[in-house]
């Protein structure tokens, strides 16, 4: 779909009540457009609107109806499924049951929707915190788990299908003021700005929540997990093994000494390693690692009573350096971003895949100033544990650059508009080194592949770290391009952008839509990059050490000459980059942003020449002029490499040509000389060989003609072994190889009979089988009822006998022993 048509769609028309105009265009997170698949979904003051892209019916939208979520909507999340919308206004959460797919197909404009309000109590009654941000948790449990961050510093986790009135987890990122004290500390040290989750594949990645505050400091806090959460298994094992191996880690340290801190630190895996424990306890049985991941529902473990520890705020060094001309302003936005995929973690496996995935936390100001940071030094599980005394070490994180956006630049002195600026981030969903940066006054796009793939294969070749510290004095920054503006500068106004949306569906072409609060889309066909190859390192400036230098491999036949290499290539050793200005366009983004002006508050005003226009549009001649003088002089340095290319091409075919005339010549008369010198060479060898043995027998016959008596008698004794081992005849029976067959004969005869014997015997010692407990019993109760017949027998003859006066001895019961 082309722009015109996104233009010209109905869907994006301006809602008809002024203030819900003026609400979207204030100040604060803004995300008002998504899409589902091939469904757009756009938010328009309290109004729902979605239409189908791959429709082939006229341009038409569907309202939906919504009425329990009566607020001005500023943000809308999908959940994983795509079942759920989240909706959030200043103060208010909701959540969207959508329509089916067929809903295009319906005849009302407008569409019933089940809709309800999260968390009525902490949100929707007045003197509510405002929401700073939305979003789903990926490993929820049917991905119902939204978290609600607001700008009291409280994460508030709902389970949309079990309770969606109280929250099934609270996380305080700003600690509760104490009665008692005093600090002075800014206003700005104790709001929220936004929250990302972390990423990793075997560490505490995953369970990580970042939190930066309007002041710029950042916090974390893990683990966390949902309350009901569905986990890959695979993680699970792999953090396992991460924990295992920092105790084992520990346990050595351990061995040359003990301190406070080991032992703190000893105390702290030791509840890691309960926490892990309490996770594979919930994996199905038979469950094992390696094997095929597949996710399990799990629940936070409830055998720690602890808290999950507040770590913070993150020492940023170096310090970040400023905008010049700025007077700094709030942080807007935090994301972490992981660089690498699975495919090159599989690739790492070998090498321990500690390089595989870089982590980079981007941290965006209200100036226009995005810092890029990188995660060495990765967050770990930590509990609030007031028994133990632990030394207070704040977590880290290397600063890499300082991005300016020329905001300030752009304003040219209008630093008052920078109050309503709100830069964030969204990631591209097909490439995970680009990130765009929508603010009030257009959108940026940060490519930072080369700088991190350069990163990468620096800590891959990384030993000592010589090569490290010559990488990174080289390493390029990541790579900044505008894309829109939606700033004039003849009115000094701008109308925010309120929504960046990047297709990730095979029916809508991979593009970038851009929406503004007076609702202009702009929409910018993206092209599909393939994977670039993996950079080596360039060690040619490092000095390498004696031991890892490779000597050459000697040949056994060819002897190396000394001195230069027969052959040098005119094109050096370096593969050719081709100029940036060249491959700018490669991704489909335009060289110079495109404008999306606020519209003239006066229809048919003529356009005023203004100095500020005119400044900038000598500006942007300059700017033009010199990306033409750049792609001039990047033509002729082209042109200059495909005539060494071809010279280098003429000199390779001049070469390939000399080497065959030279293979041509050994394969003819030269060779069948060869061949002819190599057999006589043979028969002059064999010709030597017996003229060597003859004379080495006649000098042996010279030295002793005659056997000596000891040679005579080992002789005699070696042929009298022979008859007793081989026998004098045929069939000499005292011979050892006839007695000894023999003897074989027998064994194979007796062989069987001893067998049988053996499993006798084996059957005589097996102990019988014994009587069961309910066997027994029966046996007893039997027992019983017959002695109670014998002992009524016994009474009856002796009865009998007294009546007929005969003697009987004693009963057998009544004799002893």
């Amino acid at each position: 779909m082309s722009d015109d048509d996104l233009s010209a769609h109905p869907i994006f028309t301006k809602h008809p009540y002024p203030d819900a105009a003026a609400a979207a265009a204030a100040a604060g997170r803004r995300q008002l457009m998504l899409l589902k698949d091939a469904d757009l979904i756009v938010a328009v003051g309290s109004q729902l609107r979605m239409a189908s892209l791959s429709s082939t019916a006229p341009k038409s939208y569907k309202t939906l109806h919504t009425p329990n979520l009566q607020f001005n909507i500023h943000q809308i999340a999908l959940n994983p499924s795509g079942k759920l919308l989240a909706v959030a206004g200043e103060c208010q959460v909701g959540i969207v049951v959508l329509p089916r797919s067929g809903y295009a197909r319906l005849v009302p404009e407008t569409i019933d929707c089940k809709s309800l309000q999260i968390g009525q109590f902490h949100h929707a009654a007045k003197g509510s915190a405002p929401i700073a941000k939305i979003q789903w948790h990926p490993w929820g449990e049917a991905g119902s788990t939204l978290m609600v961050m607001t700008e009291d510093g409280k994460l508030r986790e709902y389970d949309i299908s079990s309770d969606a009135e109280e929250p099934q987890q609270v996380l305080s990122f700003v600690p509760e003021r104490k009665s008692k004290s005093f600090l002075a500390e800014d206003a700005s040290e104790r709001e929220v700005a936004s929250f990302s989750l972390g990423q990793g594949r075997a560490d505490w990645g995953p369970l990580t929540v970042y939190t930066v505050m309007k002041s710029g400091d950042i916090y974390a806090m893990c683990p966390y997990m949902p309350k009901n959460a569905s986990i890959p298994s695979s993680y699970v094992h792999s953090l396992e093994c991460f924990v295992s191996a920092k105790q084992e880690f520990l346990a050595q340290s351990e061995q040359n000494g003990s301190s406070s801190s080991t032992r703190n630190l000893s105390l702290l895996y030791d509840y890691q390693h309960k926490y892990i424990s309490a996770l594979i306890k919930q994996l199905p049985p038979g469950t094992v690692f390696p094997a095929s991941s597949r996710s399990v529902p799990m629940h936070p473990p409830t055998t720690l009573k602890a808290k999950p520890a507040r770590q913070g705020p993150f020492l940023l060094q170096p310090a970040p350096r400023g905008l010049a001309g700025s007077d700094g302003g709030d942080a807007t936005d935090i994301m972490y971003v992981a660089f690498g995929s699975d495919e090159d973690a599989d690739a790492d496996g070998d090498e321990g895949g500690e390089t595989g995935h870089l982590g980079v936390v981007l941290v965006a100001s209200q100036d226009g100033k995005v810092d890029v940071c990188l995660d060495v030094e990765k967050v770990e599980a930590r509990w609030e544990l007031g028994h133990a005394k632990r030394e207070i070490e704040l977590p880290m994180l290397a600063v890499y650059e300082t991005i300016d956006l020329g905001l300030i630049t752009t304003l040219a002195g209008q630093h008052t508009l920078l109050q309503d600026n709100y830069p964030a981030f969204l990631a591209d969903p097909l490439h995970d080194d680009t990130v765009y940066v929508p603010h009030a006054f257009g959108v940026h796009s940060l490519h930072l592949g080369p700088m991190l793939q350069t990163l990468s294969a620096a800590l891959k070749a990384d030993d000592e770290g010589s090569t490290l510290t010559s990488t990174l004095q080289r390493a390029t920054g990541a790579s900044v391009t505008p894309i829109l503006s939606t700033f004039s500068v003849e009115r000094r106004c701008s109308n925010p952008v309120v929504a960046v949306v990047v297709p990730n569906d095979v029916y809508v072409t991979y593009s970038i839509f851009i929406l503004t609060s007076a609702m202009r889309i702009t929409s910018i066909p993206l092209n599909l990059r393939s994977a670039p190859p993996p950079l080596k390192p360039n060690l040619s400036n490092v000095p390498s050490s004696p031991a890892k230098t490779s000597a050459p491999v000697a040949s056994k036949w060819i002897t190396p000459r000394d001195g230069p290499p027969a052959y040098v290539s005119l094109l050096g050793s370096t593969p050719y980059t081709p100029p940036e200005c060249l491959t700018r366009t490669s991704s489909g983004l335009p060289i110079n942003p495109r404008l999306s002006l606020p519209p003239s508050p006066v229809k048919g005003k003529d356009f005023m020449l203004t100095p500020d226009v005119l400044r900038y549009l000598g500006k942007t001649v300059a700017e033009l002029s010199a990306k033409m003088q750049e792609v001039l002089l990047a033509y002729r340095a082209s042109e200059a490499r495909v005539v060494i290319q071809q010279n280098e091409q003429t000199r390779l075919v001049q070469k390939c040509a000399e080497m065959e005339a030279l293979i041509g010549k050994l394969r003819g008369p030269q060779r069948i000389q060869t061949e002819e010198r190599f057999a006589r060479v043979k028969e002059e060898q064999r010709a030597l060989h017996a003229r060597l043995e003859r004379l080495l027998r006649t000098l042996m016959d010279k030295a002793s003609p005659e056997l000596s008596e000891y040679e005579t008698k080992w002789f005699a004794e070696l042929k009298r072994m022979q008859a007793d081992v081989i026998g004098s005849g045929k069939y000499d029976e005292t011979s050892l190889l006839t007695r000894a067959r023999m003897l074989e004969r027998e064994y194979e005869r007796l062989l069987p009979g001893l067998r049988a014997l053996v499993e006798k015997e084996k059957a005589r010692k097996t102990p019988q089988p014994s009587l069961g407990v309910s066997q027994a019993f029966e046996f007893g109760a039997r027992s019983n009822i017959e002695q109670a017949r014998i002992s009524k027998m016994e009474d009856e003859l002796v009865k009998l006998a007294s009546q007929l006066e005969i003697s009987l001895p004693r009963p057998p019961s009544e004799r002893e022993g």
